[in-house]
């Protein structure tokens, strides 16, 4: 448009002044064909027949010039050659108009010149275009079947992993079970009897869940809900512990929990507890669930210190980190360390899920 302007300037200012109105019909259609070039991108076929009428009465070709240039980056077709040829003979005319048929030759050429550089310099950028367009698709593709042979090589390796582990922990859990139930037949201590009893039920239950974690990993999805725990199984927790001779209270001053809340509590617990078996053996423990739709959810597990040294148990020390994974993925808080009394203390903060805390019932606090 800046372009344009400096050729209505050059009519105004350079051309030789003539009787009669030739200079204001110049000026206003060299007027027109900046204006015109406002919305060569959204009309370039009618910006280029406006530019060639302005060539026509003015002699400036810029609006010609840059409608013909970007029909041609929008298109190479017949549509192009047409107005390639009509620009052409609009040129030619005007160029006899002012000169005559003194040098028509060379006018030609050089308005052929002028039009063919304009559809080559269109025809170019717009061939660039297309072929960066054609690249990025390539790649957007490449980069999602790349993604698709990632995720068929994860549900491999989870297929893999369910193999091996069910190799390894099937057959150890099963000769767990068959030595406590053969213990439980064959002794006639009832303590021993129920020792072996809870052994041989523990291990079942191991069983079970390790079948439908690994059938999960096989299937590369989630648990179904009947398969989930929920906060109503933090007390068959406390009581598996209990029965394994862990003295164990609950205290739970909270409202029913939902769903997603509740098996995040009940896996801090789980992890708390299960690291009171591995470290503390028979300390007595305190596992403390409070909280409202208000304020979040405050989970604490404190043990005493541990009369036994060394671990019952090898751990990895994964739990822990593990845990901090799973809390913060529902944007909750984790503290795990020592106590002054020598004793260990895990608590975790979980916010209420925000789509649940409409109209829900009151907290009671019990004790156990």
């Amino acid at each position: 448009m800046a372009l344009a302007l400096i050729g209505v300037l050059s009519i105004v200012f350079g051309r030789e002044h003539r009787d009669g109105p030739a200079i204001p019909i110049e000026v206003a259609a060299a007027s027109v064909g900046v204006v015109a070039l406002w919305w060569r991108r959204a009309a370039p076929i009618a910006v280029t027949v406006i530019g060639g009428a302005v060539m026509l009465l003015s002699g400036v070709p810029i609006a010609l010039g840059a409608g013909l240039y970007t029909l041609a980056v929008r298109r190479r077709d017949r549509t192009l050659l047409i107005a390639a040829a009509g620009a052409l003979a609009v040129a030619m005319i005007r160029s006899f108009g002012d000169q005559g048929l003194d040098a028509l030759w060379t006018n030609s050429l050089v308005d052929l010149i002028g039009v063919g550089f304009c559809v080559a310099a269109g025809a170019y950028v717009g061939a660039r275009r297309d072929l960066v367009a054609s690249l990025r698709d390539r790649a957007d593709r490449a980069e999602r079947e790349q993604e698709l042979r990632d995720e068929q090589a994860r549900i491999g390796e989870r297929a893999r992993i369910a193999r091996e582990m069910h190799d390894v922990l099937a057959h150890k859990v099963s000769l767990i079970a068959l030595h406590a139930g053969a213990l439980e037949v064959n002794t006639d201590d009832e303590r021993v009897r129920d020792s072996a009893a809870l052994i041989r039920t523990t291990a079942a239950q191991a069983m079970t869940d390790l079948r439908e974690v690994l059938g999960v990993l096989r299937a590369g999805g989630e648990l179904d809900e009947d398969l989930r725990p929920h906060d109503e199984d933090v007390e068959q927790v406390v009581d598996a512990s209990r029965a394994a001779g862990v003295r164990v209270t609950l205290t739970l001053d909270a409202p029913p929990l939902p769903d997603a809340l509740g098996r995040t509590v009940h896996r801090v617990v789980q992890e708390a507890l299960t690291n009171v078996h591995k470290h503390a053996r028979g300390a007595a423990t305190t596992v403390a669930i409070a909280g409202d739709a208000t304020g979040g959810i405050t989970i604490e597990v404190t043990n005493q210190r541990p009369v036994a040294a060394g671990s019952l148990l090898p751990g990895a020390g994964a739990g822990l980190a593990g845990l901090r994974e799973r809390v913060a993925l529902v944007g909750g808080t984790l503290d795990a360390g020592p106590t002054a009394a020598g004793g260990w203390r895990v608590a975790a903060w979980l916010p209420w899920p925000v789509a649940t805390t409409a109209e829900q019932p009151a907290a009671t606090g019990r004790q156990r």
